[in-house]
């Protein structure tokens, strides 16, 4: 059964060819792109004039500019009818085994998580975040293993589904794997890195006032939590993310002070031994 990719494209027009090349150099043919244009580019155009269009690419534009990734990826979502739906932006690519693995594990479980190859916008390795055995990552352990970004997942639409909030500036995925785990219990996660993460001098998640919208984010999931908005299926989920995101926010405010000793200090390498203590 076919993976569909949901993509959204802002000012994409340099990085998406990385994006796009790494699916078609996957080992698994049976995908379908869907490409949600978020600022009036004609990617469908651009793709075909560097030799990366086929039958099972498909181009929608979102009507608007810069209407944000999250409406981008529900109007991707909206379009739909495969049974298996993942994530991928369009300035990080898929290594060639990604939905092979993905394939072979949906077998048994609703939602797969891969680990990262976190690059810098040179493409230059910079850390693995969750690299180790393959795994059943129960909902409550699970940010402590993915303590980075969550748009790697994987998912089967007739077991659990969701939509992304469009209000929220910063953690959408993780906003969206709670809505996931109301009827999941977690994620079966490849401990081989799979997806490079591209970590751009500015976007939704790095650059100037990052820190601050992602404190405000971080209180926001937390009231939510404790108002009961995310019933998950899995034991002690709430009790787990409420914990990391509490963690999290310690690190966010410390991260400041923390680079001033060591410059270029990557946030995933700040928070992971906050996590672990």
């Amino acid at each position: 059964m076919t993976i569909a990719i949901v993509m959204p494209a802002f000012r994409a027009q340099t990085l998406i060819l990385e994006a796009v090349g790494s699916l078609f150099a996957q080992t698994d043919p049976d995908w379908a792109l869907v490409v949600v244009g978020d600022d009036g580019e004609d990617y469908e155009a651009l793709l075909g004039r560097a030799g990366l269009w086929d039958r099972r690419c498909r181009f929608i534009s979102s009507a608007r500019i810069k209407g944000g990734a999250s409406r981008a990826r529900n109007i991707a979502l909206d379009a739909l009818d495969t049974p298996y739906a993942a994530i991928l932006d369009a300035d990080d690519r898929m290594k060639p085994e990604k939905l092979a693995q993905m394939r072979r594990a949906f077998a048994e479980h609703p939602v797969v998580s891969t680990a990262l190859d976190v690059m810098d916008d040179r493409y230059r390795h910079l850390r693995f975040v969750g690299d180790g055995d393959d795994r059943v990552l129960p909902a409550r352990d699970y940010k402590f293993t993915c303590l980075s970004m969550d748009s790697m997942i994987g998912w089967d639409r007739r077991r659990c589904d969701g939509r992304y909030d469009p209000a929220l500036p910063n953690l959408t995925d993780l906003d969206f794997l709670m809505k996931l785990w109301r009827t999941a219990e977690g994620t079966f996660h490849l401990g081989t890195p799979l997806h490079d993460y591209v970590k751009l001098t500015v976007s939704m998640s790095n650059g100037p006032g990052v820190t601050e919208r992602m404190i405000g984010v971080k209180r926001l999931l937390l009231d939510r939590l404790a108002r009961g908005d995310y019933p998950m299926q899995g034991e002690g989920a709430a009790d787990g993310i409420a914990r990391f995101l509490t963690l999290s926010l310690d690190a966010e405010q410390r991260y400041e002070a923390a680079m001033a000793e060591r410059p270029g200090l990557l946030f995933e390498d700040h928070l992971e031994p906050m996590l672990a203590g």
